[in-house]
């Protein structure tokens, strides 16, 4: 996760702002946040949440993904493809879970995507095969056993 870089987005909204021609309390009325609080990020003394930097975006009229690089959510290299950018947003912008859990799942996820990009690079598994169907220590291919857990353990 890259630090956020609180200075760095409070100038690019107040310059996203005045290209909007939006005076500050136009843009907070807009994004639903109070005008004391919009100030204090476009001086870089707040962090706002992903939340947060969407609404504003959505009042500025540029996309989050914008916000969230400028902030150091998001790294640009980061989420190669539309398919890694879309799980990001979905992330970012579900309000359902704490800003923390967001974090974690974005780490979770990314060490999973350069797992996989090294396991590509390397040859992985082995042609026509999928990672379940990859053969198991002791010779198993991870179908398991369809039996019910109670007759496995009767088993001689």
């Amino acid at each position: 996760m890259g630090s956020i870089h609180v200075g760095n987005l409070g100038e690019f909204l107040r310059e996203q702002r005045r290209s909007a021609r939006l005076s500050l309390r136009q843009l907070a009325d807009a994004a639903g946040v109070s005008n004391p609080y919009l100030s204090q990020i476009e001086r870089g003394l707040r962090k706002p949440s992903a939340e947060i930097l969407q609404q504003l975006a959505k009042a500025l009229r540029i996309s989050a993904e914008t916000l969230y690089v400028q902030a150091g959510i998001l790294d640009e290299r980061r989420g190669d493809g539309a398919d890694g950018m879309a799980v990001h947003t979905a992330i970012l912008t579900d309000p359902a879970i704490s800003e923390r859990q967001k974090q974690v799942l974005l780490q979770i996820y990314d060490s999973f995507r350069k797992e996989n990009a090294r396991d590509d690079a390397g040859g992985g598994a082995e042609e026509g095969q999928t990672e379940g169907d990859a053969p198991l220590p002791g010779g198993g291919r991870g179908e398991g056993d369809a039996r019910p857990a109670s007759d496995r353990r009767r088993s001689p």
